[in-house]
């Protein structure tokens, strides 16, 4: 009997091992069939809804910060050879620059403006040269003052776009 008993205890044990493969095994398909529910199941479509909401809501933040920062300008051309970095001999060219270049071309407006400002002959208010109201007036009907004093003379008033001006 105790060999009988020992074969018993033989088979038992191969048993078991069996018996715990098989579970190794069920755990292994089990976990290939959750990812497949998962895929296949309701969650999953409302997951890649809403990272495709926040990456599209973050791409368009980024956006929106690179289009309010201003471009750089050069307010003088006597800065680009004092300015580290900055060639004299290349001048960088961006399509804004240049637009920017064509509105100060069509206007002639003293570069030295201590004290100037100016105004148009068929209005009634004075800008300083840099203001937005001053570059939109035409060079044959620009008239410059020497003071403010002397544009009030003349009749006219400050601009109210015109940030300074009292």
């Amino acid at each position: 009997m105790t060999q009988f008993s020992k074969k018993e205890n033989k088979e038992e044990k191969i048993e078991e091992y069996v018996i715990l493969d098989d579970k190794e095994m069920g755990f292994k398909e089990n976990w290939k069939e959750k990812i497949l529910d998962f895929l296949d199941g309701k969650y999953f479509i409302s997951i890649i809804i809403i990272l495709v909401a926040i990456i599209a809501f973050s791409l368009g933040r980024i956006s929106g910060i690179q289009e309010r920062r201003p471009p750089v300008r050069v307010i003088s051309e006597s800065i680009i050879g004092e300015v580290k970095g900055v060639s004299t001999d290349n001048p960088i060219n961006t399509p804004y620059l240049e637009k920017e270049n064509e509105k100060n071309n069509s206007v002639s407006v003293p570069s030295d403006s201590s004290g100037q400002v100016v105004a148009s002959k068929n209005g009634t208010r004075y800008h300083y040269p840099w203001c937005g109201g001053a570059k939109q007036i035409s060079s044959k009907n620009l008239i410059t003052f020497n003071s403010i004093e002397d544009a009030r003379a003349a009749g006219y008033s400050p601009a109210a776009n015109c940030k300074g001006l009292k």
